[in-house]
């Protein structure tokens, strides 16, 4: 490991130098190059440098108790000794997460998609509720959300919501989101008092950039319709809604959020390219499997992340093993600590997996 911090720091300090020369400061696309690589390098480089400070700082502690000095002094030594070799150990866990490999996709949009599952009417009024948890932790962090494609219910509750978030690491954040979202509850259209169990399905794919996905114009069937629900005469009158279909994989984008039949196209293309993006992936990992179906199974309760219990008050995400209180509150968005939770499960396992 160190060694390969000590490549590392290397290849800033080259880079550092690299920046300064005036030919490459009058050179931006050079300029610009290499100031990315200096910054995916800057993270480590700073923590190493810390952790190489407090290591000369513990060498030079250590070396005092060779030195004559009262039971008063020895002490305080010493806890200053532990305070070192506590921070050396915190810092050393820092270095290694810090070096496990990066997920290429964490810093993109992302295109998400949210279904009701089973659990009739219920599951609907659910997955509206997901929607509004998850607009809300947009908010908190200062992203932005763009509807695409929804499919409501009579009673307000959603059949399928499709819709864009962009913002840094948005991707990296909501990634542990996708799956069978279960909730116990009882529902509104309960008149018994009687508890009911529902789920709702989520996926969250990385946008994809036109240049990633080569889609040939030749395999696409696009078809314009009136949009559906409200919307005024301009429903009525002008076909705006856009349907595309991608033909050699079957995969179907919709989009008629927008009244515009330009940016609904847009929006459709740009579901199409995030889900060809994602089921490329797959396939490049070995896990070739129906792309939908590998991140939110069937939907059935059985195949379920997480648990929403309202009578009881409590969130259980069934991957870690963690339950938390004050549901009212998740469910307005204050999702950070369950996602961390996740994260940090994860993040175990890579090192785990890199120590064998």
């Amino acid at each position: 490991m160190f060694k390969r911090l000590e490549k590392t720091e290397k290849r800033y300090n080259e880079l550092e130098n690299q920046i300064s020369q005036p030919e490459v400061a009058s050179d931006p696309k050079q300029l610009q190059s290499l100031a990315q690589e200096r910054a995916g390098l800057g993270n480590i480089v700073s923590k190493y440098r810390q952790y190489k400070d407090t290591a000369r700082t513990l060498e030079k502690t250590k070396a005092m108790l060779v030195e004559e000095m009262d039971e008063d002094m020895k002490s305080l030594v010493a806890q200053e000794i532990e305070s070192l070799e506590s921070q050396i150990e915190a810092q050393l866990q820092e270095l290694k997460l810090a070096l496990l490999p990066k997920d290429a996709n964490d810093d993109r949009d992302i295109i998400m998609e949210i279904r009701a599952g089973t659990g009739g009417e219920e599951a609907g009024l659910f997955a509206a509720d997901l929607f509004r948890m998850y607009s809300r932790y947009v908010q908190i962090r200062n992203w932005a959300i763009d509807v695409i494609d929804v499919n409501e219910t009579p009673i307000g509750g959603i059949r399928e919501i499709i819709f864009e978030v962009r913002g840094k690491g948005a991707f990296s954040r909501l990634k542990y989101e996708r799956g069978v979202h279960r909730v116990q509850r009882v529902p509104t259209t309960e008149s018994s008092g009687r508890i009911h169990t529902s789920t709702a399905t989520a996926a969250v794919l990385p946008e994809a950039k036109d240049v990633e996905v080569n889609i040939n114009p030749n395999d696409l069937r696009v078809d314009i319709f009136h949009s559906g629900g409200a919307g005024g005469q301009n429903v009525n009158k002008v076909a705006t809604a856009v349907r595309i279909t991608h033909l050699p994989s079957g995969i179907v984008t919709v989009c008629q959020d927008e009244r515009s039949q330009l940016r609904n196209k847009t929006k459709a293309m740009s579901v199409l390219r995030a889900r060809l993006f994602d089921l490329e992936q797959r396939k490049q990992e070995g896990e070739i499997t129906e792309q939908r179906r590998s991140q939110i199974g069937t939907g059935e309760r059985a195949e379920k992340i997480r648990t929403y219990n309202f009578p009881q008050d409590r969130i259980t995400d069934h991957r870690i093993g963690l339950t938390l209180r004050n549901l009212p509150r998740i469910m307005e968005g204050e999702l950070d600590e369950l996602i961390d939770a996740v994260a940090t499960r994860e993040q175990a396992k890579q090192l785990e997996t890199q120590a064998v």
